[in-house]
């Protein structure tokens, strides 16, 4: 996959523009607040995502005004093809090739990307609704099935909520949970056993290449933890039975509390380096390795699942790595078409070829590499 064409109106502080990015690196350089990161949060934008800043919609768009767009050009499926994401007061509006999508999130999997920023570093440090935040949004570039059984599972699990905070007013309510129970359980283990699945995937892909990071010092592993236990986790009958007899057993406390204990929203993906967890005892540095290693495998697994390279956004991640990782990043990325935000352009002087975009107060520049 590949960006040929890039345009903001009305984004940000970016100035209404048009970028032609390089098929391969691309470094966006200049001091800070002056709208690097803006481009890389507009690109990741048009994967159907959410901003990775963690920033709402509405403020994406230029102070005084009620509408941002932003447009692409990219290659993808042996063709080119174009999308267009507005934000209008707000919401979404998406076209793809032209065509109204009736949903803003029906051009996920269409454009699809890895993104690596420093806010990353919560998916070791912050609690397990980051790391099921990350599964999912990989699985949903790779596995469109999968954000259907996601959004069911979640209208399922709101309508259970609100039954459970109904019944102590209503018990004659309480009948009508085994029907929400098994509802819930049907899509909660077909999202379950697609996340275990990735996780299976990611940890023998990021074990390798975090095996090459430290040297062959540190052995990473992942591990998927459910909120119940189940004697077979891989099998759908087992663990269908399991959720439905761990909600029956919860569903005093679930009443008393007004909401759903048990299920993938609870679920969490552990990381382990040689049997230690990272989140509790690792350094900076090796929580910053782990994380660095899961990113680069999830592009892998992007690559294997749709036989094309994933675009891969990196901001400004290279000044908190030492050379070594440094180098070690940048020879397994730069197969793919890359985009790079840094303050000084010695950050990425190990690059040959591609372009340098200089962002200031919002204003862009470009020179070749070298």
């Amino acid at each position: 996959m590949i960006i040929q064409s890039l345009q903001f109106e009305d984004y940000r502080n970016l100035s209404n523009d048009i970028i032609i990015p390089h098929e391969g690196v691309n470094v966006i350089y200049g001091q800070n607040a002056q709208g690097k990161t803006n481009i890389l949060e507009g690109i990741w934008l048009l994967s159907g995502n959410k901003s990775f800043r963690g920033a709402k919609d509405k403020e994406a768009v230029k102070f005084g005004n009620s509408k941002a767009l932003i447009k692409a050009g990219f290659f993808s499926e042996n063709r080119e093809q174009e999308i267009e994401l507005a934000i209008n007061n707000g919401k979404r509006e998406v076209k793809l090739n032209g065509v109204k999508k009736a949903l803003a999130s029906d051009i996920v999997g269409k454009l699809c990307m890895v993104v690596f920023s420093p806010e990353h570093l919560s998916l070791v440090k912050s609690g397990p609704a980051e790391r099921r935040i990350f599964i999912d949004s990989a699985l949903c570039q790779i596995r469109p099935k999968f954000y259907e059984t996601l959004r069911n599972y979640s209208q399922t699990l709101s309508q259970r909520n609100a039954l459970l905070k109904d019944i102590p007013e209503h018990p004659e309510l309480l009948d009508t949970l085994d029907a929400w129970d098994w509802q819930l359980a049907m899509y909660g283990v077909s999202v379950m056993r697609m996340r275990m699945n990735y996780v299976e995937q990611l940890c023998k892909t990021a074990s390798e290449y975090h095996l090459g990071i430290s040297e062959n010092k540190e052995q990473l592993e992942l591990k998927y933890h459910c909120s119940f236990d189940a004697d077979d986790y891989k099998n759908a009958e087992t663990l269908h039975k399991a959720f439905l007899e761990s909600l029956s057993n919860s569903r005093s406390e679930d009443i008393s509390r007004g909401y759903t204990t048990v299920g993938p929203h609870r679920d969490d993906m552990e990381i382990n380096i040689n049997n230690t967890n990272v989140k509790l005892y690792g350094s900076q540095g090796q929580q910053r390795s782990c994380v660095l290693s899961i990113k680069i495998a999830e592009a892998e697994l992007i690559k294997m699942a749709i036989g094309q390279e994933p675009i891969v956004l990196l901001d400004d991640v290279l000044s908190e790595l030492d050379s070594r990782r440094q180098e070690f990043l940048l020879n397994k990325i730069t197969d793919r078409q890359v985009f790079i935000s840094c303050c000084e352009l010695e950050s990425v002087k190990l690059l040959k070829n591609g372009k340098c975009f200089e962002i200031i107060n919002g204003h862009k520049t470009e020179t070749n590499v070298r």
